[in-house]
């Protein structure tokens, strides 16, 4: 599971999926099946989560990682670049973006 603190130091991705309602699901399958057979599995994962917006039109996941280097060895195994190319297939665009936690606040 995800974890939001201020002393979190390690890697935390955030990937949008532009999709049409028709793809949305076939998508959410996709990863989610991605994620429980390799991401969650590999060194360095910490947690994550996938979102799907109220319209169908946008997917958004949301993963941290030890560190940069662990995130991007799992985008090289052989099994994630077959499934980003079914992935890509699915959606019009997606963008991995790696960010630095600046800040949090509790309600």
């Amino acid at each position: 599971m995800p974890r939001i603190s201020p002393d979190f130091d390690g890697q935390t991705v955030i990937t949008t999926f532009e999709v049409t309602p028709g793809t949305a699901h076939d998508l959410i399958d996709a990863l989610t099946d991605a994620w429980d057979k390799v991401i969650s599995r590999q060194p360095g994962f910490i947690g994550g989560a996938v979102h799907l917006n109220d319209a169908q039109t946008r997917v958004a996941t949301y993963s941290q990682w030890r560190d940069r280097g662990d995130y991007q060895a799992m985008l090289r195994t052989p099994e994630m670049r077959e499934r980003n190319r079914v992935i890509n297939a699915l959606c019009r665009s997606f963008e991995p973006v790696m960010y630095e936690l600046h800040s949090v606040y509790d309600g």
